[in-house]
């Protein structure tokens, strides 16, 4: 099929990427001339495991292509996915500027029947309002279709070629049929591809994000619980997740979630309830406990070091709000940095790929390591803040010689407290209480 992504974000280059791999003819169109260039000489904006080589391999095959020409996007292709940025506004609302700019463009250079895809996060309704903008822009006829993307930052090459399921909001059967052939190559394996309206596929994102959000804050919630009447949340966490009708998917504690969809998704869906005159009280409550369990951990770090941290240095590993992604929107450790460089800490920071994201946005003065044991030399307290893997394992012999005092607070619960105080340190975690080491 004759494919054009419009964006060339973590969803756009990803999604156009991989109907490339499956052998469509995809443009991928960007108005950020510089970004586009880049790709056209193979640089990729965006750190994603495995996306680099495939995006390769599919220019080098004539698949895949990079444009900042929205007319020879629309001309070249029969389905055209928005894949543009939605972020929130002040009052928490989605900002679709971006989904109704790209739409009336879209719309201006239609020469004949088109189908508009509504790849981005969206609000209840949008669908029908991209069809009013639409119909002003071009005589031509088209469709408008909901799909929303299900992407893990870290593994969204592996959910958009073997999805759990692919939502499709048409009322069109004739669409549904297009879709299901389009899908046909991922979903061999079983796949569901459900096809609904478009407001129900609109709010099947919001919903299923809102959900993953609400057990991480519950089982912060239980975390901290778990340290107030001295019970161990990882083995409270395993407890439930036997459990066949919970599971264990998100029953991890640790410093809350982050990053480009969790957050805005939850203001989102507390504003679309604000304006149904519906107040999402369990939603606020999720919100609220994840914006306080960070802080909540520099509680635990001021109770150990002291509130004036003025000369203390600690050694911080990680800056990506998860694993695998350089990505370090609404990540806690940007929550960590701001706070404690304000009780007067020096922080030195390191991680394996978001430290030029960080340098790029972070305001804070913080010095960054070339590995991670640099950025714990002299310290007095490391703060692992993301669960990348080489942290599990390191060298603790080497930690203990350079580090000036051997105090560690795991935001992700990454180590054994018994085989930490068998070692020497003095090891804090979420949910569970700490054996006290002598300094």
């Amino acid at each position: 099929m004759k494919i054009a992504v419009i964006g060339t974000g973590y969803v756009g280059l990803v999604t156009g990427t991989c109907f490339a791999e499956s052998g469509n003819d995809v443009i991928c169109m960007d108005v950020d001339e510089a970004k586009i260039s880049a790709l056209q000489g193979g640089g990729i904006p965006i750190y994603e495991p495995g996306l680099s080589e495939m995006v390769s391999i599919n220019q080098a095959q004539g698949r895949l292509r990079f444009t900042s020409d929205i007319e020879q996007a629309v001309k070249e292709s029969l389905l055209i996915f928005l894949a543009v940025g939605t972020p929130p506004a002040s009052d928490g609302s989605t900002n679709l500027g971006y989904v109704e700019e790209a739409a009336a463009a879209i719309g201006s250079f239609m020469d004949g029947y088109r189908i508009i895809v509504n790849k981005s996060t969206v609000p209840v309704g949008t669908a029908i309002r991209l069809v009013e903008i639409l119909s002003q822009s071009t005589p031509h006829p088209f469709d408008v279709v909901s799909n929303p993307e299900f992407l893990k930052e870290g593994n969204a090459i592996e959910d958009f070629m073997k999805p759990d399921r692919v939502v499709v909001g048409t009322d069109s059967p004739e669409v549904a049929k297009l879709f299901q052939n389009l899908y046909a190559p991922f979903t061999r394996t079983g796949a569901s591809i459900l096809i609904m309206d478009s407001g129900s596929a609109e709010l099947t994102k919001y919903a299923a994000n809102a959900m993953l959000a609400t057990r991480i804050s519950f089982m912060n919630e239980i975390a901290n619980l778990c340290e107030l009447v001295d019970a161990d949340v990882n083995e409270v966490r395993k407890g439930i997740g036997l459990d066949k009708r919970i599971g264990k998917a998100f029953l991890f504690p640790g410093l809350g979630y982050g990053g480009s969809c969790f957050p805005k998704d939850i203001l989102a869906l507390l504003h679309m309830g604000q304006e149904a005159e519906y107040p999402m009280r369990l939603l606020k409550a999720v919100d609220l406990v994840n914006r306080n369990q960070p802080l909540r951990f520099i509680d635990g770090i001021v109770r150990r070091l002291g509130r004036d941290l003025s000369g203390v240095r600690l050694g911080l590993w990680g800056l990506a709000f998860k694993p695998q992604t350089d990505d370090i929107r609404e990540a806690p450790s940007r929550v960590l940095i701001r706070e404690l460089t304000k009780l007067g800490a020096r922080l030195r920071a390191y991680d394996p790929v978001a430290i030029q994201a960080a340098q790029s946005v972070v305001q804070e003065p913080v010095e960054y390591a070339t590995d991670p044991y640099h950025a714990i030399e002299g310290a007095d307290a490391l703060i692992l803040a993301t669960e990348w893997n080489q942290f599990r394992r390191p060298d603790f012999q080497r930690m203990l010689q350079v580090m000036k005092r051997p105090v560690i607070f795991d935001g992700r619960n990454q180590y054994s407290r018994e085989e930490m105080n068998n070692l020497g340190f003095d090891y804090h975690s979420v949910g569970r209480a700490p054996v006290k080491q002598e300094d």
